[in-house]
């Protein structure tokens, strides 16, 4: 359903004026700018969205115009205009008065936003406090009153909670609560979707527009993501590298980008629907870092060795885990955390694992490597049953299987080189000599697109994709033939999502590799997989190719999945996906609980539904 929202009004004086900013950081003694000459405008009601990748210098921007840089390193210049002020020039103490009053900001990590010490409640009411004249039952009321604008549900019971006891989607919630506290004309929300769930993703985006709607607030966006530019700005700025590379129309930028940069940014995006009519996974086009234009073209990769004994067979996986309370300990609950999940991979296939956090996905494949232990079930690789093993068949197991993990920074040990971290399986498993480990991680450093001389470099010299890339080549240093990659792109940039993905499927084509690739992130699912198995509260409710799955779903959650993803399509700006903004269920069982034995059906060759 679309409706038709008020267009902002820019006859009247902007609400926010950026004009000619320049950020510099002190670095080695110089000055060194990050951001050059940016100018852009926000009318009231509008939505202005910058967009770039990391390093590009929006979110510089945003605590420029705040005023939340570190002064002694940091020197910014040029003029931000807000109510006919410069508030560049203003004392600390009046600047104190702007932040919330005028100007409030939602930051992209909310559990590090807000205090673990103290309730939901106490830090809404305190902002409140701060800024407004009001008793504190006043407070109490209006918070609870934000907190049910915000769409959470029993906001007055929920008021002492502490964070911990919230969803990431309820968090970021409050913490737009909080920024409406005290109604400010202008919210400056930095990346405030970008580690969500789709479905979170979708409810937290309807809610901002909603929220811009009734309270005629406007909104400056940041993120690095095209298909949330399309659905929520008005208007865009594109950064690259710390410049303004093009400002208009959302609608002219989607459709008629100027700017080479620009148009490598949308050919980069993953958009949900564009593999129709394909059958194999395709990789992505991929955008030149120092220029900023299109490398290399998708093309399709045909790698599944079909006809083989699976390499992986997984029946009937069940993981619960115990849920204790009181001094005694007793037990109070189960988190069926994995109920008879079953599948297979042949080798040479990408299977996807899909769904919301805390659907299992994560725990399956953790349970698949052994890395935490299964109640019942079967897995089997290569034909022997991993949950048998004992600790040296596992150790030699593991030759066969390896992981890649979500956060390859906290995967890397900071004291290692990325050498000695790759060289170290090859070495604990005695497949070769220290100068064979050499030379066998310079082949591989060479082989995920990286230098050999950069093995003597620590993890915080490289960036978040090239530490992917350090990760993907230590997964490979025991030539696996399965790789478990757990959300290994998600918190990635377009393009380094992109480079990333298809060296991936590279590195299938030329080894036959098979891929259990456990992700949300839907429109990146359609395009890597050859099959898809959807989770939700620990089970799989559909299963099949990845043309069955994305053009025919038959599941009610699979739908739901599939509504909730952001199209790069400006047109449907003002459209409303409706997505239920009820929390995922919890998967918490009473002890006694006995699952119920689910059914499912065959809609079509190999695409099974749970009924």
């Amino acid at each position: 359903m679309t409706e038709t929202k008020a267009q902002p009004d820019r006859s009247t004086a902007p609400v926010l004026s950026v004009e000619n900013l320049t950020t510099s950081f002190l670095v080695d003694g110089a000055w060194k700018p990050v951001v050059r000459d940016i100018s852009f405008t926000v009318a009231p009601g509008e939505t202005v969205a910058i967009v770039g990748e990391s390093g590009s210098g929006k979110s510089v921007t945003s605590l420029s115009i705040m005023r939340l840089l570190q002064k002694e390193t940091s020197r910014v210049e040029g003029r931000v205009m807000m109510g006919g002020r410069n508030i560049l020039d203003l004392p600390e103490s009046e600047m104190r008065r702007v932040r919330g009053n005028d100007v409030a900001m939602i930051f992209q990590e909310p559990m590090t936003s807000l205090n673990p010490l103290f309730t939901i409640g106490d830090q809404i009411s305190e902002a409140l406090l701060c800024h407004r004249p009001m008793s504190k039952a006043d407070a109490r009321a209006e918070t609870i009153r934000l907190l049910e604008k915000v769409r959470i549900p029993s906001a007055a019971s929920r008021f002492d909670e502490y964070p911990h006891r919230f969803s990431g989607g309820m968090r970021q919630r409050v913490m737009i609560a909080m920024a409406l506290a005290s109604r400010p004309k202008l919210l400056i929300a930095d990346e405030p979707t970008t580690a969500l769930d789709v479905t979170i993703q979708g409810q937290i985006l309807d809610l901002i527009k909603v929220l811009q709607e009734e309270e005629g607030t406007s909104v400056l966006f940041i993120t690095h993501d095209m298909g949330v530019v399309a659905e929520i700005a008005d208007r865009t700025v594109v950064m690259f590298r710390g410049d303004a590379v093009e400002t208009g129309n959302t609608e002219d930028i989607f459709l008629r980008a100027k700017h080479p940069y620009t148009r490598a940014l949308l050919s980069a995006v993953p958009m949900l629907g564009s593999m129709k009519g394909e059958s194999q996974p395709m990789r992505f086009p991929v955008i030149d870092a120092a220029t900023g234009l299109p490398s290399a073209t998708a093309e399709a990769t045909d790698t599944v060795q079909a006809g083989r004994k699976p390499i992986l067979e997984v029946k009937n996986l069940v993981k619960r885990f115990d849920i204790h309370a009181g001094l005694l300990g007793k037990l109070k609950g189960r988190v069926h955390a994995i109920e008879n999940v079953s599948f297979s991979l042949q080798p040479g296939e990408t299977l996807s694992l899909v769904g919301e956090s805390g659907c299992g996905k994560s725990t399956t494949g953790r349970a698949i490597m052994r890395l935490i232990e299964p109640e019942s079930g079967s897995v089997a690789l290569d034909g022997q049953d991993v949950l048998k093993m004992d600790r040296r068949q596992l150790r030699e197991m593991r030759r066969t299987m390896q992981m890649i993990f979500q956060d390859p920074f906290a995967s890397l040990n900071p004291r290692m080189t990325v050498g000695a971290a790759i060289a170290e399986p090859y070495l604990e498993h005695k497949l070769g000599t220290a100068r064979q480990a050499r030379e066998k991680v310079a082949d591989l450093l060479e082989r995920v697109g990286l230098q050999a001389d950069m093995a003597a470099r620590y993890p915080h010299e490289f960036s978040g994709g090239q530490r992917q890339r350090v990760c993907i080549a230590r997964a490979l240093a025991l030539d696996p033939k399965l790789i478990v990659a757990d959300e290994s792109v998600s918190a990635l940039d377009v393009s380094i999502k992109a480079q990333v993905i298809n060296l991936l499927l590279d590195l299938q084509a030329s080894l036959g590799l098979a891929y259990l690739f456990i992700s949300h992130d839907m429109a990146v699912v359609e395009r890597v997989s050859h099959r898809v198995a959807v989770m939700h509260l620990g089970e799989i409710v559909e299963i099949g190719s990845r043309a069955q799955v994305f053009e025919n779903p038959q599941h009610p959650y699979t739908k739901k999945l599939m509504a909730a993803v952001p199209i790069a399509d400006p047109t449907r700006r003002h459209a409303r996906r409706n997505v239920a903004s009820d929390e995922l269920k919890s998967p918490l069982r009473a002890p006694n609980y006995v699952p119920e034995t689910r059914r499912f059906q065959q809609v079509a060759d190999d695409h099974f539904v749970q009924v």
